[in-house]
């Protein structure tokens, strides 16, 4: 079978949501007013902390879509002060936000435990505040918000190729700016620079899904363990230090691009290993001065940089049974499912939604069945299921 992106239809029931007269689709739902429709239809459970899951109405995949956010759209109503990645959430917070994100992932893996039948993903996109509201690709919610979503392997099998040169699949692959200049100066910050037990870092050929051939050229790390090891403090202590590592090379970088022999930030994660693997290494300066001239010459490049840390961070399951996490530049704003080579085209089909509906919900219902016994939240009702 032929390797390579896979583009598969995903129908949808369309959402009866009028936008008020004079606001962009984007800007409203940004709104208190659509995350109440978010709960009131599609909420599965919340808790005090403000965390939310709620089942994806636009989804990804019709065999498991769930997402869980931060919702702080009623004590944040700035949509650009909102937290947009782990790093910024209160620690109380994140360590709630972390064990739901076990016993949804421990889920997933029980009730597909062939990695053959199905691909599992579940990780988290920042939403920087550097986009205008109404840029083209801004996320629906500028909110924290991670995913959790499983593909039937079959259909990506039958899946009519997807075109590689489409924008958003070249993202984390050799085309983006990391790879395609820095790739050496990238892998080996983070390689020299974390202090990590459980995550084992992989060659690219390991951490690929084979039937798509993606992630493409990333730092990708297998979790020694599997999902047992998604119950120990570690492995999110770790999983948060690849975040870190990243937001230190992603900022220290482009404040070389603003400007030239900047000094070193002051509140970095890592600032040794900045100081000494990347603001004393002529590739990673030379890059810098690429994008620096370029931006001052082509309007239209430097308004399309991202000046703040944006990226992709995710735990998938490949065809060999690994569980590895991943993390990507987010230079293009495409959806989380293409880093894995999954490219979804949403599809207005009521009929063909509610074939899976049914079966869907039961499994939503179920593990927001485990997250209430472990007393993550309570349930919500909705015109759709009961709170319990």
């Amino acid at each position: 079978m032929q390797t390579g992106p896979r583009e598969i239809v995903t129908p949808f029931r369309p959402i009866p949501l009028e936008v008020p007269e004079g606001m962009k689709p984007n800007e409203f739902f940004n709104s208190t007013e659509n995350l109440n429709d978010l709960v009131h239809n599609n909420g599965l459970l919340q808790n005090p902390e403000n965390l939310l899951l709620y089942r994806k109405a636009l989804g990804h995949s019709n065999e498991f879509d769930a997402s869980i956010i931060y919702n702080t759209s009623k004590c944040i109503l700035d949509p650009l002060g909102r937290p947009v990645r782990r790093t910024q959430v209160p620690e109380r917070v994140k360590h709630v936000w972390n064990r739901m994100n076990q016993i949804i992932i421990e889920y997933m893996v029980e009730q597909y435990p062939d990695p053959e039948q199905a691909l599992l993903l579940a990780g988290e996109a920042s939403l920087d505040a550097t986009w205008s509201l109404t840029s083209p690709g801004v996320p629906s919610i500028r909110m924290l918000h991670n995913h959790f979503i499983v593909f039937d392997m079959e259909q990506l099998r039958q899946a009519k190729a997807a075109d590689s040169a489409n924008p958003n699949l070249t993202d984390g692959g050799q085309h983006s700016l990391f790879q395609a200049h820095m790739h050496d100066v990238y892998h080996q910050f983070f390689k020299t620079s974390l202090d990590l037990r459980i995550l084992r870092l992989l060659d690219h050929d390991e951490a690929r899904v084979a039937l798509t051939g993606y992630p493409q050229g990333l730092p990708s790390w297998e979790i020694s363990g599997g999902v047992e090891s998604l119950k120990e403090v570690r492995f999110w202590q770790e999983y948060d230090a690849i975040l870190e590592g990243f937001l230190d090379f992603y900022r220290t970088f482009f404040s070389q691009v603003s400007t030239r022999n900047a000094p070193i930030l002051a509140d970095l994660y890592f600032p040794e290993a900045v100081t000494n693997k990347l603001l004393f290494n002529n590739e990673f300066l030379k890059a810098a001065k690429m994008v620096r001239d370029r931006c001052i010459t082509d309007a239209k490049y430097a308004n399309s940089i991202r000046w703040q840390p944006a990226f992709k961070q995710l735990i998938y399951r490949n065809e060999a049974g690994k569980l590895i996490v991943t993390i990507s530049q987010n230079s293009i704003g495409n959806a989380i499912t293409e880093l894995l080579g999954v490219v979804v085209k949403r599809q207005p089909d009521a009929a063909g939604y509610e074939a899976h509906e049914p079966a869907l919900i039961a499994k939503l219902l179920e593990v927001r069945e485990r997250l209430i016994a472990a007393d993550l939240g309570e349930g919500i009702a909705t015109p759709h299921w009961p709170a319990a």
